[in-house]
């Protein structure tokens, strides 16, 4: 079978992608990798370093260890799929600084976050054994008390194709027509999964509601993002909906 020579060429560029990674940067408009101006872009007051020193080896045992010293273990993968891959790397990160983080950015837009990482031998090394812009993938916390039990994360660099479930905030509502007359807000979605290149991951997506009236819906397609982002789940799905509070609240008084 022929196969034109400058498309199998840019697809040899893709090869460490997923067949669906490469297939969206194959056929993705040429858009500048960067920020848009009228788009979220990340704050760069939580732009932090994480520090890290490696761990040998994995067990219940070693875990419990680790989090008695203030220690959270965590693992760092290269991206393959746009969710995990190989090259592992066990660490060990500090319970503190992690737990600072979450606590002012929220666990939801944590993992939409990226950061530096670098790991030492110690935490007060000088010496860098690996530095690496990676993306927190998976958190674990304790059910009660919220405590970090273990992190994933993921490199990022330029050219990673990252599966992110970007944080939805929703604006407008002091304005919106629907809510104004009465009606309820039901939020049905509070992330969308996006395949994001690394140097664009969203922060989080505005929800405008300054239109939005009674009985109507805002869906996956309604939402303004960087061009090159693909949408991983159907553009149909509905976002959020304007029920009539007053509408039910009429049918239960007859």
């Amino acid at each position: 079978m022929w196969i034109h020579r400058p498309l199998l060429t840019k697809a040899i560029q893709f090869r460490f992608f997923s067949q669906a990674a490469a297939a969206v940067a194959l056929h993705e408009p040429e858009v500048p990798l960067t920020y848009l101006k009228d788009l979220p872009k990340p704050d760069p007051k939580y732009a932090e370093t994480i520090l890290a020193i490696p761990r040998a080896t994995s067990g219940k045992s070693i875990a419990a260890k680790e989090r008695k010293t203030g220690r959270v273990p965590s693992i760092v993968f290269e991206q393959e799929d746009g969710q995990h891959g190989g090259n592992k790397r066990l660490i060990s990160v500090q319970n503190n600084q992690i737990r600072k983080l979450v606590n002012h950015l929220g666990r939801s837009f944590f993992l939409s976050r990226l950061f530096d990482l670098e790991v030492r031998p110690t935490f007060d090394s000088d010496e860098i054994i690996e530095k690496v812009r990676v993306l927190p993938r998976w958190i674990h916390l304790h059910a009660g008390t919220d405590a970090v039990l273990n992190v994933t994360f993921l490199r990022a660099p330029s050219h990673a194709l990252l599966k992110v479930d970007v944080p939805l905030v929703f604006r407008g509502d002091d304005v919106c027509p629907g809510l104004r007359k009465g009606a309820y807000l039901n939020t049905i979605k509070r992330t969308v999964k996006y395949l994001c290149p690394a140097d664009i991951v969203p922060p989080y997506i505005d929800v405008d509601l300054s239109e939005l009236d009674v009985g109507q819906k805002l869906v996956m397609s309604d939402l303004t993002v960087h061009p090159a982002l693909r949408l991983l789940k159907s553009k149909d799905e509905p976002v959020c909906k304007l029920t009539g509070a007053r509408v039910e609240q009429q049918k239960k008084s007859k």
